[in-house]
């Protein structure tokens, strides 16, 4: 619902100057955003993921065990007796915890691990902690990369910055909030500003996407409608059309705009 208005107000603006959206268009589709456009991607659905696991832990409770952070009570193994050393603390519960015979449900325990990450209280706060850990460094690697690669910094529009700002004030209030609420053991009013904190975490990354991504529904009404109004008349004679024909063998948006507009795609 969030995306398809976030599509709808997106492309009245573009409609309203197809002019200026033709060159917008064919900057989001550059080449020194692609990878940009990608880890966006990938980003939502860490967050997404993320955001699941949470669920996961409200419902079994799973806030009310291990009130501590970064630790989570004594453990074995050599990553844990470093960590007990520099932290006092375990950054992970024992194994046998982890992966408890207990809810495995056939004689073989061939459900141990599945079962476990799903009804296993231990395991699935580890596994919210690995990923919260995990979203929160790929919105600051992401935010990082926007500041010092230049040909990211720019090509990424203004609009696309301020939402890169507002996803790392969001993930760091939602790591905060997140935080407070295991060392209180779950007080509601926490609770649910961490609840909400997520669904805000995660319309910060689709309104992300919707200023990179580049829909192609909305290209192909800019091209028409640069068509119909004559903003950007097509191009004739014998040069405009081997030029049209080279960029008939490119593919994606910023190919498809310049052949419907005859403009030069940018690369």
């Amino acid at each position: 619902m969030v995306w398809n208005g976030l599509s709808i107000l997106r492309e009245h603006r573009l409609l309203a100057n197809p002019k200026k959206s033709v060159t917008e268009l064919q900057t989001l589709a550059s080449p020194q955003l692609r990878r940009f456009r990608r880890s966006v991607a990938a980003l939502a659905l860490l967050v997404f993921c993320t955001a699941l696991s949470g669920a996961l832990v409200a419902g079994l409770d799973a806030g009310l065990i291990y009130n501590e952070w970064p630790t989570m009570g004594g453990g074995s193994g050599t990553l844990n007796n470093l960590s007990q050393s520099v932290l006092g603390g375990s950054l992970a519960p024992p194994a046998m915890e982890l992966f408890d015979p207990w809810y495995s449900h056939t004689p073989d325990r061939a459900d141990v691990y599945w079962r476990n990450a799903l009804e296993n209280p231990s395991l699935v706060q580890l596994d919210h902690r690995i990923l919260a850990t995990t979203t929160f460094t790929a919105v600051m690697a992401l935010w990082a990369y926007t500041r010092f690669s230049r040909p990211v910094r720019t090509a990424l529009p203004a609009p696309a910055r301020k939402a890169v700002t507002a996803v790392t004030a969001l993930v760091w209030l939602q790591v905060t909030l997140g935080v407070s609420t295991l060392l209180y053991l779950v007080p509601v009013p926490l609770a649910a500003a961490h609840q909400a904190g997520a669904l805000a975490l995660l319309t910060g990354t689709i309104v992300l996407g919707s200023r990179v991504w580049v829909p192609r529904r909305a290209v192909r009404l800019v091209a028409r409608r640069v068509a119909e109004v004559g903003t950007a008349g097509l191009a004739t004679g014998p040069a405009a059309v081997r030029a049209q024909v080279g960029r008939a063998g490119r593919r994606g948006p910023g190919a498809m705009l310049a052949a419907r507009t005859g403009g030069v795609e940018k690369v």
